[in-house]
């Protein structure tokens, strides 16, 4: 994949149009084949690498338990993933004036039984995170695997989206949502649009 090029199946007038009516919006099928084969691969190559989330100053095991590892120039091909990040991001400048500046991400593994209980990734503006990114890497998934997201529009309707391979899912930060236990190991990347330059 051309790391400057959106991919041809993102269309962002859809994105900007899904945003503006509802606060959340679902590509398929955004990357070719051969570059989620490539991703899946960098992506398993490091499990032994993540670590155990954290929510603000520590792990609390009640809200979340999936596993993370922060991705940086190290890993070549997520940071294709984050170009196209940063390729909407403009798009969504130049529409809804966010003044968006970076891109945050992650690689997160939910093991057979984890979960991220109910919650706002930007909680009473708190942060500069503006929009909430998931895409799902893992190679297959059927539909009682679990690990749904579960997320609730900014017209208060609530949604439960598969995570579906070669599926992006983009919301407001502000929104409510969670995933549900996962039966079946779950590999995606979770990234933020932010305002600001990304602290570690």
């Amino acid at each position: 994949m051309d790391a400057i090029q959106l991919p041809k199946s993102c269309n962002v007038d859809q994105i900007i149009d899904d945003l503006d009516q509802q606060g959340f919006s679902i590509i398929d099928d955004i990357y070719t084949q051969d570059y989620v084969n490539a991703l899946v691969k960098e992506c398993s190559a490091h499990l032994n690498s993540f670590r155990e989330a954290a929510i603000q100053n520590g792990v609390i095991q009640t809200i979340r338990n999936d596993q993370i590892l922060w991705i940086d120039p190290k890993l070549p091909i997520a940071q294709q993933h984050i170009a196209t990040l940063k390729r909407i991001s403009e798009r969504l400048n130049q529409y809804f004036y966010l003044g968006l500046k970076e891109v945050e991400a992650h690689f997160a593994c939910y093991n057979s039984g984890d979960f991220y209980a109910l919650h706002r990734d930007n909680p009473q503006q708190k942060n500069n995170r503006v929009i909430s990114t998931v895409y799902y890497l893992h190679e297959r998934w059927q539909a009682d695997w679990g690990g749904e997201l579960r997320l609730q529009d900014k017209n208060q309707q609530w949604h439960i989206l598969l995570p579906q391979p070669n599926r992006m899912v983009l919301f407001e930060s502000d929104l409510l949502h969670e995933v549900l236990k996962a039966k079946q190991q779950r590999l995606s990347i979770t990234a933020w649009l932010r305002r600001d330059s990304v602290l570690f």
